[in-house]
């Protein structure tokens, strides 16, 4: 915890203790509810199922979210939501920090607009947001509801207990069935991603026209011939599509390239698979790395947009990566994952999905899980908890999914 960040919340605890806003109990059915929630790509799809029971239980309420602007795309076609609001919010982005000053003096301007709009409602879906709650309190909504955390309680009108320990989905679930004041008697289960139409059609178009220039120039594989490619023949058309993605949002959980080419040749050539390797922005280093460490030959996905990801992720037998949101996409569209955790606890931020499809590895290392991910680059070298899995316990844990998913006649 850096000095800054200290000092904050001494003084944010000493102002709770001097001052406990006015709780009230949940209100019925609201008008108009902001929700908020300001992190990346897997927490946002980590609140979809929350999202779905306010929708099965307010049916008549205009729900609107409040996401920073890189994880728009994640819930812009979500049929829960009514409305999507953009806050720049501090704390989250991942551009270089501004000014001391500059999130109180964005509190203000943003409070302004959050009054305009008339919320009867907010509810701060991450449970140390003290911004957002601070926020709302500025606002005058209300009707204010978050977690009883000490930083966060003093700018709410009624709070539920943070349980450490439950997946951050059951969390959400938990402050969903608090706001609504009831239990209904069908929940969600799933994630949930929208790719377009769009999005469909354009990542199937890119699909082929990768394939057919890979079969045509690559030397490491005859699977599909010149001659069938330049003909008009598919070459996606009935060859399953296996996906990695070597990113992560931290250095810390990355595994070595040499690891995932040992894997993805491997399943290339027990299920004549083809491999594609997802990479998000700035991640093309790491994709070419695997890429330049197979034997046989893959297609390198970067540049696509989100719902391209999401398309081509929902026609894949497989998706093996580490611990990122695009792994939790995968899982959102449907497709069976291998999961590589280190420092991050499973429990807590794992795959959310039927286990038997969704299979997490990890090295095994006592220290793990830590939950820290700031680790100065130079220190990289004995923080090895994601490292250190086997290529062979990877494949291992792909084949089992693999089998289940013919089983269940996927």
């Amino acid at each position: 915890m850096t000095a800054r960040t200290a000092i904050r919340l001494t003084l944010l605890r000493l102002f709770a203790r001097l001052y406990r806003g006015p709780h009230r109990p949940p209100m019925g059915s609201p008008r108009r509810v902001l929700l908020l929630r300001p992190d990346h790509i897997g927490d946002l799809l980590f609140c979809t199922p929350a999202l779905r029971l306010f929708r099965q239980s307010w049916s008549e309420t205009h729900l609107t979210l409040a996401v920073g602007p890189w994880a728009r795309a994640v819930l812009q076609n979500n049929p829960c939501l009514d409305e999507i609001l953009t806050l720049d919010f501090p704390g989250f982005s991942r551009r270089p920090k501004g000014s001391l000053l500059a999130p109180y003096a964005l509190l203000r301007r943003e409070a302004r607009r959050i009054r305009q709009l008339q919320f009867d409602l907010v509810v701060t879906l991450r449970f140390d947001f003290w911004w957002g709650a601070l926020l709302a309190y500025m606002a005058g909504v209300p009707w204010r509801l978050g977690y009883d955390v000490p930083e966060v309680r003093p700018f709410l009108t009624a709070s539920l207990d943070y349980q450490p320990g439950l997946h951050e989905v059951e969390q959400n679930l938990r402050l969903a069935r608090f706001a609504l004041g009831s239990t209904p008697s069908s929940e969600p289960i799933g994630l949930e991603f929208y790719p377009t139409d769009e999005d469909t059609r354009s990542a199937s178009a890119w699909l082929s026209a990768s394939f057919r220039k890979c079969s045509i120039q690559s030397d490491k594989t005859a699977a599909v011939s010149e001659t069938a490619a330049v003909s008009g023949i598919d070459p996606v058309a009935g060859s399953p599509i296996i996906c990695l993605h070597p990113g992560a949002g931290w250095p810390v959980k990355h595994w070595r390239p040499e690891g995932f080419a040992l894997v993805a040749d491997a399943l290339a050539r027990a299920h004549g698979a083809r491999i594609v390797i997802i990479g998000g922005p700035g991640e093309e280093q790491l994709v070419d790395a695997v890429a330049h460490a197979m034997r046989g030959s893959s297609i390198q996905a970067t540049g696509l947009s989100l719902g391209q990801v999401a398309a081509i992720l929902a026609r894949s037998i497989l998706a093996v990566g580490t611990d990122s949101g695009i792994m939790h996409l995968a899982t959102a569209v449907g497709t069976p994952t291998v999961h590589l955790y280190g420092p991050v606890d499973q429990r807590l931020f794992g795959p959310w999905g039927e286990p038997q499809l969704h299979r997490v590895v990890t090295a095994g290392l006592d220290c793990a899980p830590c939950n820290r991910l700031d680790f100065p680059i130079a220190e990289l070298d004995s923080h090895r908890c994601v490292r250190d899995i086997q290529p062979t316990s990877v494949l291992r844990a792909a084949e089992e999914v693999l089998r289940q998913t013919v089983r269940e006649g996927r």
